[in-house]
């Protein structure tokens, strides 16, 4: 599987590099990703800037996850029923529309109610896109390569990632966040383009189960179904719930404590998030010798664990550099553990059934998120950004704590059967 060197074969990479459609598919992406950083600050910047809250910056966050969730209930039917590569481009082309919306009605004046309009439905697109995408590293690479390619397109995304913060905030400083989401737009068309260039293989269905002949309800239900039936991705899909409750707010809080309580600008808010970029880079190129040295336990429980001290430092962090090194700690343990997992979904899961599984993972998954965000950009306003930080990652630590008590703790779950 995705030990090759363990088990006698080729070197790792010496096939990606001649997968053609791989290679655009991985450019484009990674393209698309440094737009992506462009929104990742614009949006919070654009809500501070008219209303100075950072309750509406979560309030925001949690509606667009909310949004996603609810999308990511039929995303997987989707993916798994229609032709991948052309629901990837038209999502793409659709979001590129919903952004671009954003510059040309600001120029007449700020309309925060139109951000509660895009957002929300740019994020549900992105849901089914995200499904497709996962599935579409399947249809590019071997499976002793997925972890690999994984690696990869998790790695340049976030070195593009790291010159994106810094490059938004300068634009953001020079021309306005709405300039910002401007090119956030056109990220997507280069995306689409790609997506354009590629061609995805994809194994023959099998007749439907008993269960799915049922109707298209039992057929929603067949990637929960699947997850529930296998003990890691069981216990992974719960854990991960309760670690996105305690984290997806975290980056309004970061940026809240830049802005509010450093003083910084939007410049500096830039540089942070571009240095805490280099986590999620580090942290995807060190996934896949990490767990072939450590195996998948000790890789996933360790970087939950990890993670949550960094955003305890986060907490306590009293200048721009500390809050960059623990922000970019906190990033690199949460792409070992994401990558991790997402693999070991692709390494387990049928082809027919991976868009469905995946969207069940991720409707689970983010089903916390909106309360999670609401709550810790709540408390970070009424309380401060160190109280909740200090128990945000403390309740990680227990996380962990956790699944060592659980499948999780296997060293290679996908080879053992331990995944069902």
């Amino acid at each position: 599987m995705i030990y090759v060197r363990q088990h006698g074969e080729v070197a790792e990479g010496s096939q990606l590099w001649r997968n053609r459609d791989f290679s655009v598919f991985w450019a484009s992406q990674t393209l698309s990703v440094a737009g992506d950083s462009f929104a990742l600050i614009a949006v919070p910047l654009l809500v501070l800037h008219v209303t100075g809250s950072v309750a509406q910056m979560g309030l925001l966050t949690g509606l667009a996850t909310a949004a996603s969730v609810a999308a990511g209930v039929f995303a997987g039917v989707l993916v798994d029923r229609l032709d991948r590569r052309h629901l990837l481009i038209w999502c793409d082309v659709a979001r590129m529309a919903l952004y671009g919306i954003v510059p040309v009605a600001w120029a007449f004046g700020p309309k925060v109610w139109l951000l509660y309009v895009v957002l929300p439905l740019s994020e549900a697109i992105g849901m089914v896109f995200q499904v497709a995408y996962v599935t579409a590293v399947r249809g590019l690479v071997d499976a002793d390569r997925i972890t690999e390619a994984n690696g990869r397109l998790g790695a340049t995304a976030a070195a593009a990632g790291v010159g994106g913060p810094l490059l938004a905030g300068v634009v953001a400083g020079w021309f306005g966040p709405t300039a910002a989401i401007a090119i956030n737009a056109a990220s997507f068309g280069v995306s689409a383009l790609g997506v354009l260039l590629i061609r995805l293989k994809r194994q023959p269905a099998p007749s439907p189960s008993p269960e799915e002949a049922r109707g298209p309800w039992h057929e929603l239900l067949a990637g929960a179904r699947f997850l529930w039936r296998q003990p890691v991705l069981r216990a992974l899909t719960v854990l991960l719930s309760f670690f996105i409750f305690l984290t997806l707010g975290l980056t309004d809080v970061l940026i809240y404590h830049l802005k509010h309580d450093l003083g910084q600008s939007d410049g500096a808010v830039g540089v942070v998030l571009a240095v805490a970029a280099l986590g999620t880079v580090a942290g995807s190129l060190l996934v896949g010798p990490v767990r072939r040295r450590l195996g998948f336990g000790a890789s996933w429980i360790g970087a939950i664990a990890v993670a949550g001290l960094a955003v305890m430092g986060l907490g306590v962090s009293t200048g721009v550099p500390v809050a960059g090194a623990t922000a970019a700690a906190y990033l690199a343990c949460v792409s070992v553990a994401g990558i991790c997992s997402m693999s070991l979904r692709q390494q387990v899961t049928p082809d027919h059934l991976l868009g469905r599984v995946t969207s069940a993972f991720w409707t689970i998954h983010f089903s916390l998120g909106p309360a999670g965000a609401a709550v810790l950009t709540w408390g970070a306003q009424r309380h401060g950004v160190e109280v909740v930080c200090l128990l945000a990652g403390v309740a990680c630590l227990l996380i962990a704590v956790a699944a060592f008590f659980t499948p999780i703790r296997q060293q290679n779950p996908e080879l053992s059967g331990a995944t069902g």
